[in-house]
């Protein structure tokens, strides 16, 4: 998307499912991606929105879910996520120590579009993910304010940028520099095809574990480098899926369970200090907020059909996350820490993605 090159560009295809138009989340009708950017010396940091529909998220609801693979993260609002089964606020992602700034603004934005919030209704649960970007950004000066927040919501649109962008700005992805990524695939069931969609904000993995389309590409890259950028496997991911596909909430999360089998292909071992968080949601059915008199009817497909979700959601997130590499920029943050650009690396060392 917006001219950048992705991992297709290369010849590097991953699975057999089509993709959507955009090859990304909002291939999905109703979502869009919102970014600002903090990119200035050790300001290595900032904001990404995920709106699921263009309407009013917290009257119509939607069915959602989330899934913890590995929980050595801080994301807010997913017990009441799971519990109730819905989403009623768009997603924010930034790093880990602006979630109390993220939610707060994102309570703001939700009480200035419904006004009945805390007077005649119940209150509202805000859903914010983050990554730790320490390394390349003065996480401790919490440079994000809420002014952030609000313009990364009112920046939204259906293509968006990837890699060194929005909550990816300060990321690192098998040390190398990591951030957004996004990818789609096209289920063609027999009631009709569906799309399933998937971001993420990728900041975990070490350089030697790195495999593309199966081959060991990160070993030959650490094996070329005269300077090494091997460390310990400190980061974390978050995985955001969208559907259109008519699920249960039960559903849904069997099917963004199987995002790990994406993850691992590129490489990962969900090691300890690795927060990998997913949250998906389906646009299919909206859930009113208010009561009515009649029982509320939610279509889901049969459990047969299953099979091709789970295939779609382990392609997109590979995808995904060998597009936040190939994207991502060279940055030098904090006390001069840098990570060096994937496709830098690729082009200067001479390395062939479809034969290694």
């Amino acid at each position: 998307m917006l001219d950048q090159k992705r991992i297709r560009d290369f010849g590097v295809n991953i699975g057999c499912l089509e993709t959507g138009r955009f090859n990304s989340i909002t291939d999905i009708e109703g979502v869009t991606v919102g970014h600002v950017t903090l990119s200035d010396k050790e300001m290595q940091t900032g904001v990404t929105a995920i709106l699921p529909h263009q309407g009013n998220i917290f009257r119509e609801k939607l069915i959602a879910s989330s899934h913890v693979i590995n929980g050595f993260g801080k994301t807010m609002g997913t017990i009441q996520l799971n519990e109730l089964g819905t989403i009623e606020t768009p997603i924010i992602l930034t790093n880990t120590l602006s979630i109390g700034t993220a939610a707060d603004a994102l309570i703001e934005y939700m009480l200035d579009h419904n006004p009945e919030i805390g007077r005649t209704t119940g209150t509202v649960n805000p859903i914010i993910c983050e990554c730790n970007d320490m390394l390349l950004n003065d996480v401790r000066a919490r440079f994000i304010t809420k002014e952030h927040i609000f313009q990364a919501l009112s920046n939204a649109t259906s293509e968006f940028s990837e890699g060194t962008v929005g909550a990816g700005t300060g990321m690192v992805c098998y040390s190398l520099k990591g951030g957004i990524g996004s990818s789609s695939r096209i289920m063609k069931l027999q009631l009709g095809v569906y799309t399933m969609g998937v971001l993420v904000l990728s900041n975990f993995g070490i350089l030697s574990d790195l495999r593309v389309n199966g081959k060991a590409v990160g070993e030959k890259l650490k094996n070329s480098l005269i300077k090494p950028y091997e460390e310990k496997d400190k980061g974390s991911i978050i995985i955001i899926v969208a559907t259109d596909l008519p699920v249960s909430e039960r559903q849904l999360n069997r099917i963004i369970k199987r995002s790990v089998t994406g993850l691992s292909r590129t490489g990962s071992i969900i090691s300890h200090g690795s927060g990998d968080v997913v949250i998906g949601f389906s646009t299919a059915t909206k859930i009113p907020h208010t009561n009515t008199s009649n029982c509320h009817l939610v279509s889901m497909i049969h459990e047969e059909d299953m099979d091709l979700a789970f295939r779609a959601i382990g392609e997109a997130t590979e995808e995904a996350v060998l597009n936040s590499l190939v994207t991502a920029t060279h940055v030098v943050g904090r006390d001069g820490n840098e990570r060096p650009a994937f496709i830098d690396l690729i082009e200067a060392y001479n390395i062939d993605l479809t034969n290694i």
